[in-house]
């Protein structure tokens, strides 16, 4: 079977559109480490890259063995801040690919809307995505339920097999087929390929191969 062309792509946004999976999986392990929690940078990738919030800390809590106290995150904020601030940059190949794009785009991440904006303003991608941002927080649950990409959908009115979502994470890969959506899963950062192959789903290691496969179509 051959599907036309998407009408509108949407991107998730750490590690798809700006670099910030490893900072954050390096910061997260040395953090989690002073908690009493030891991971190894596999574990790291296996468990965390593209995880909701609540999932993360429980993980963290299961290995410690204990629970977290309330707010446990908020004295090493600043932690993340720096390492960010010194080393976010746009995924390599991304902005050709959205200079390129004939069709609208989007994007739908499991983080913040304060996350998202600071982290598309350190990689000069802002502007791009002005008002058409979706955050976790705007659906009862995040990825890998499929409420974050519907939500995206209905708000740019576009059916849902109409969309091609372009992920970097098992989860975010999970939310687009649970949607009904034509997922590509890019595996230039952290994920390895064979956590994202899998039905309906088109696994590229180079951003610049996506204008190209967007126009394909899957079988």
């Amino acid at each position: 079977m051959t599907l036309e062309p998407a009408e509108l792509v949407i991107f998730d946004c750490d590690g798809v559109l700006v670099d910030s999976e490893r900072i954050y999986c390096r910061v997260d392990r040395e953090v989690f480490a002073s908690l009493g929690a030891e991971f190894t940078e596999a574990e790291m990738v296996e468990y965390f890259v593209g995880s909701p919030h609540d999932m993360l800390t429980a993980i963290v809590e299961e290995r410690r063995g204990r629970p977290l106290e309330p707010g446990w995150q908020a004295p090493f904020t600043q932690r993340y801040e720096d390492a960010l601030d010194a080393e976010l940059t746009a995924v390599e190949g991304v902005t050709d690919v959205l200079d390129a794009l004939s069709v609208p785009y989007c994007l739908a991440s499991n983080g913040s809307h304060a996350s998202i904006r600071k982290n598309l303003g350190r990689a000069g991608l802002l502007d791009r995505f002005e008002g058409r941002m979706f955050s976790a927080r705007d659906v009862a649950r995040g990825k890998p339920a499929p409420d974050l990409f519907l939500h995206a959908a209905a708000a740019m009115g576009v059916a849902p097999e109409r969309c091609a979502v372009v992920e970097d994470s098992p989860y975010g890969v999970r939310a687009a087929r649970a949607a009904g959506m034509r997922a590509f899963g890019y595996t230039g950062g952290l994920t390895p390929a064979a956590r994202l192959t899998g039905p309906g789903t088109v696994v590229f290691e180079d951003m610049r191969e996506l204008r190209g496969l967007l126009g394909a179509g899957l079988s």
